[in-house]
């Protein structure tokens, strides 16, 4: 078994060989909460979560970190534009990014450090930074202190760019600069921004730049050498570039690969406030079950980028309700026969191999419905043997995706009212041909079998009763 992964910086597959045998250290920048979460927030942590449950599959002991940037320009902007302190607007959206997550049955990571929580980690990198020659202190009297982009050759491995070639830096003032691609490491406070957003430093009171937080904390929990580093594709420069070189210019070896999740377009146009085009996640989680939803984003290949259009969850739903429907119909179908509890939960090899391939999900998802349709086979054959062994199956495909149906986190009722409605008068008319033929009134009984089929509703009579779903 080998697991093949696209790393960004050599921008080639890989076999992952982690640096801890049967151990992998992953680092993920986390939301930077300044505003309510959006579906490329959703979608880059289920990326996050796949490789989790994948690895974690394979035997490897996982050790996830996410962070929660909860201090930044965007941050103070937002909270100065309001009656709310910057720290009580970061905790509040902060608690929605949260829920959002576990509502889309995102696993919570093993750590997941606040940057305000390891300012004197930061302070501590800058400092040997400055020792070594690769940063200095501005000498306006702003406070503020740079990264030497000129003193660090491999500046540009991770984006592929010349230092020349790179657009400047506009993370500070840049009259207190050497280069204008050269980056802040540290903030000095400013006259408007409230005191609470400010630490000591030895180079006066301020606060750390965007980038030098990722390398603390990467760094603090995982150690100067980890596994893998990921986010999202538009974090690949400037961010994870000024990440990478910081801390390698620091002393530290950093991450062995950098994995970056495709974004999320809206009808072909990037999301985008000018546009008007963000769909928020609570939004989206309430446009159908978060289990579809789940499925609807996990469902592309993860470096892909995904167009979202109306219809889009429709489509989802289906995909989903031809699984659900098998798993229900096969438990029903066994459930008082010998093969009621067999079934192993096992990952078939084509599924694992897809899996194995740089997370190859649609090809994965594409072994799971041929098994679908192969168990609604074997079940209109009455071949229960093969039925309860792709239940088995199915059932571990979809576990390991997190979208098994059955699973208890999405066993709570999310149906809505009209859904609920419809239900009860499919019951009822279940109910009536019952009881047609009971009365041996087989051609009334005929008559709403044919009324519920021409809706789309099957109908099947089965020694458990009599049982129906929507056709997808």
């Amino acid at each position: 078994m080998t697991i093949r992964l696209y790393d960004t910086r050599a921008q080639v597959l890989k076999d992952f060989v982690p640096l801890v045998p049967e151990q992998v250290g992953i680092y993920v920048c986390g939301p930077t909460v300044q505003s309510s979460p959006h579906i490329g927030h959703l979608r880059s942590a289920l990326v996050y979560d796949l490789w989790r449950r994948w690895f974690t599959y394979r035997g490897l002991s996982v050790t996830l970190v996410r962070n929660v940037t909860d201090i930044d320009d965007k941050i103070l902007t937002n909270a100065a534009n309001s009656t709310e302190e910057w720290w009580a607007l970061a905790y509040r959206y902060e608690l929605e990014f949260t829920d959002s997550y576990r509502r889309l049955g995102i696993a919570a990571p093993t750590y997941e450090p606040r940057a305000t929580a390891s300012v004197t980690e930061m302070q501590a990198i800058i400092a040997r930074l400055i020792e070594r020659g690769h940063a200095y202190a501005a000498t306006d009297g702003s406070g503020d202190v740079y990264f030497d982009t000129g003193s660090w050759p491999s500046y540009g491995e991770l984006s592929h760019q010349k230092l020349t070639d790179m657009v400047a830096a506009t993370d500070a003032d840049p009259r207190g600069k050497r280069a204008p691609q050269d980056f802040a490491l540290w903030k000095g406070t400013k006259p408007d921004e409230p005191a609470s957003a400010s630490w000591a430093s030895p180079w006066g009171a301020g606060r750390p730049g965007w980038h030098i937080e990722c390398s603390a904390m990467s760094s603090r929990y995982l150690g100067a050498g980890f596994d893998i580093h990921g986010g999202g594709l538009d974090l690949r420069f400037p961010h994870h570039e000024n990440e990478l070189a910081q801390s390698t210019a620091a002393g530290d070896a950093f991450a062995s690969y950098w994995v970056h999740n495709g974004l999320v377009n809206v009808n072909g146009q990037k999301m985008s406030k000018s546009l008007g085009n963000s769909i928020f996640a609570s939004e989206f989680l309430d446009m159908a079950r978060p289990l579809v939803v789940r499925y609807y984003l996990g469902a592309a290949h993860y470096r892909s980028i995904i167009d979202y259009h109306d219809g889009a969850l429709i489509e989802a739903e289906a995909a989903l309700d031809r699984i659900e429907t098998f798993m229900t119909r096969a438990n029903r179908r066994l459930d008082g026969t010998r093969f009621a509890g067999s079934g192993a939960p096992v990952i078939p090899s084509e599924f694992a191999e897809a899996m194995d391939d740089d997370l190859a999900v649609p090809q994965a998802l594409a072994v799971l419905h041929d098994r679908v349709r192969a168990g609604n086979a074997a079940l209109d054959g009455e071949d229960l043997a093969a039925a309860a062994e792709i239940r088995g199956e199915v059932t571990a495909m979809t576990e390991v995706l997190g979208i098994n149906p059955h699973s208890p986190e999405w066993r709570v009722s999310t149906t809505a009212p009209t859904d609920r409605a419809l239900g009860a008068l499919i019951d009822r008319l279940v109910e009536d041909r019952e009881t047609a033929r009971s009365n041996r009134d087989f051609a009334a009984a005929d008559r709403i079998r044919d009324e519920l089929a021409a809706a789309g509703i099957t109908v099947e009579d089965s020694p458990t009763g009599t049982h129906w779903s929507i056709e997808s």
